[in-house]
């Protein structure tokens, strides 16, 4: 019987394993009760409204991303979230009926945050930075020191144990903010634009450890640019413009709500005066933007057929994207805080 008893134990998830370090950790339940609630947040500075009756919840193991233009109100909303904004008005409840700012403190001991700005330590090392933070949340560094060799593997940073982050590379200082998030066994994560700055194989491995902590039952709150990376991780979507929510849904139900399915993008000597041409027949939509014409339509064999026995124009045929989706709804003209 002992021995039954000795060998159930050891088949349970370790503490470790719990915060992303194992792809084996177990994946919670689901639940119908969210993690995180805000409700009809609304922020002003002055003259200007930043967040406007803002609205959302996040459920468990659920990325939730925010997306819109600079100044839609993306960071304000994640600081009032930690606690570090105050709203104007608004409500926000968070893991099991505790609010913000009241039980703040209770609140960030199950957060983890990845700023938008890198704000590692520059006097410690990689592994002194996992031990410091973890020290943050009142954790014994008997508690944190098995988890660093666990966090480093899982940022791929095990080689670089002892560099300071001066002497990493951009990829690797976010995969070591990734970490430093995760020391302190978070439910729920909150991204502000973590991949910014990174080459394409960088921001790929950054995908793949995200993508695990979701499939080990993280939340994920993730703020970005990068359309791409919202359609990748993100299982639901807000878009925001001038602080209001308007949008929301799956990445690929927008597309289909608000998008037709092709688009033909046409470029080269000629290609603007085509946008005023009969050929708009053929489209739903027409844009032009900078040399290039976009035609966005429900069928797009008419067209290219049209198209192709003109010499000189070079076309691109793809299905519409969510970069298509944030353009029409937010509009392809730069802001002046862009």
């Amino acid at each position: 019987m002992r021995e039954t008893r000795r060998r159930a134990t050891a088949a349970e998830p370790t503490a470790s394993s719990s915060f992303g370090l194992s792809q084996n950790a177990a994946v919670p339940s689901p639940s119908t009760s969210p993690l995180f609630q805000a409700s009809r947040l609304y922020k002003r500075f002055g003259d200007n409204v930043v967040v406007d009756d803002l609205s959302f919840d996040i459920a468990p193991g659920e990325c939730l991303g925010v997306i819109g233009p600079n100044g839609a109100g993306k960071t304000t909303t994640i600081r009032m979230c930690l606690g570090l904004t105050t709203p104007d008005r608004g409500e926000i409840r968070a893991l099991d009926g505790l609010r913000m700012p009241g039980d703040a403190r209770a609140i960030k001991a199950q957060l983890g945050v990845v700023s938008q700005f890198d704000t590692l330590d520059p006097d410690f090392s990689c592994a002194e930075n996992l031990m410091v933070y973890g020290r943050y949340f009142g954790l014994k560094r008997s508690e944190i020191a098995p988890r660093i060799p666990r966090l480093l593997e899982f940022a791929s940073l095990s080689h670089k144990a002892d560099a300071k982050p001066v002497e990493l590379s951009g990829g690797m200082r976010r995969r070591l903010s990734l970490a430093r998030a995760l020391v302190n066994d978070p439910r729920l994560l909150m991204l502000d634009e973590p991949t910014t700055g990174l080459d394409p194989q960088a921001r790929h491995l950054m995908w793949e450890r995200l993508q695990l902590l979701l499939q080990q039952g993280k939340s994920i709150l993730l703020t970005t640019h990068f359309m791409d990376e919202a359609e990748r991780l993100c299982s639901r979507l807000l878009v925001l413009d001038h602080g209001r929510k308007i949008a929301e849904g799956r990445p690929r139900d927008l597309i289909a709500e608000h998008l037709e399915p092709d688009v033909i993008e046409v470029y080269g000597n000629g290609a603007l005066g085509l946008a005023d041409s009969p050929l708009k027949r053929f489209a739903a939509r027409v844009e032009v933007s900078g040399e290039t014409v976009f035609f966005y339509t429900q069928d797009a064999r008419s067209l290219m057929a049209e198209l192709s026995g003109r010499s000189g124009l070079r076309t691109f045929h793809r299905p519409a994207n969510l970069e298509d989706l944030f353009l029409k709804l937010t509009g392809r003209q730069i802001r002046e805080d862009g």
